[in-house]
């Protein structure tokens, strides 16, 4: 029988009292940090639309709200409604996970409207400053999930790099209903193996994406391009990896053929393809 991995990540650095630093957050905090570093670069020496650091760092705090906010609300309503509607109080507790990327998107599209309206600058370039300084924060998220053992991926029997996730066990117990010929790989190990989805989808919405954005970004291209190439790119990215990620238990395959997180990333490509045409146009 094959030797697997357990994962055995604390999800909390330290804790003092009542008070718990978890790995999580501290992902959320780099990912403004870089954000911060990589636009204030880019503003001073690719500054053709005027930035200024207080400019900067408004739009900052008001994407990383968007962030925060609507990345939970997304969740809430898009893949936990039945839960939270019983359980208002746990929507606070972010440090403990889930956020929806998605739900993320429509908050910082909003605080880059609000921003626009604002400082009275085309919606467009807005968005195209801030993208190049999105995917390190999108790796970095998904490290926080690898790190909190959730959003594991579907059960992987034969390949080498399977690892055992003990938060899986009551998914598992319910798969072993229709796969009765596993019960041994459980038997032995507590749980099923399964796919590291979590790590593919930092390797993919991270690592990738950031080399196509700031390749993209070295040469000029129309205002809106380099928009509509990180929505194609993420949500045909997020599709792939869905394929590899369990779907989540309250949801499940809608129709038995897709997840949630795909239904949800057909809209960015086809925003992004039309994004794409008229500004090349």
């Amino acid at each position: 029988m094959q030797s697997l991995y357990y994962h055995t990540c604390n999800p909390i650095i330290f804790t003092i009292g009542p008070i718990s630093l978890h790995w999580y957050g501290v992902m959320y905090g780099l990912g403004f940090i870089y954000a911060m570093w990589s636009l204030s670069y880019r503003m001073r020496h690719f500054n053709n639309a005027s930035w200024t650091h207080p400019d900067v760092e408004h739009l900052l705090c008001l994407c990383f709200f968007g962030v925060l906010l609507g990345g939970r609300i997304g969740y809430v309503l898009f893949y936990q409604w039945s839960f939270f509607s019983n359980n208002l109080l746990w929507i606070f507790k972010i440090w403990e996970g889930g956020m929806s990327f998605h739900g993320g998107l429509i908050g910082v599209i909003i605080s880059i409207a609000w921003f626009s309206h604002k400082k009275n600058r085309p919606f467009f370039q807005i968005s195209d400053f801030v993208v190049p300084a999105v995917p390190f924060g999108l790796g970095l998220g998904r490290l926080g999930n690898f790190i909190n053992g959730e959003l594991w991926g579907r059960i992987a029997i034969d390949i080498p790099w399977a690892m055992l996730f003990p938060n899986s066990v009551y998914q598992d117990v319910l798969i072993l209903l229709d796969h009765p010929e596993w019960e041994p790989l459980f038997d032995n190990y507590g749980v099923l193996p399964r796919h590291p989805s979590q790590l593919y989808e930092m390797f993919l919405e991270g690592v990738i994406l950031f080399v196509i954005i700031s390749k993209f970004i070295r040469q000029p291209h129309p205002v809106g391009s380099v928009s509509g190439l990180f929505l194609i790119c993420y949500g045909v990215f997020r599709i792939i990896a869905e394929i590899f990620r369990q779907p989540d238990s309250q949801l499940g395959l809608i129709n038995n053929i897709v997840t949630m997180g795909q239904i949800l990333s057909c809209p960015m490509i086809i925003l992004g393809a039309i994004i794409i045409y008229f500004a090349y146009r």
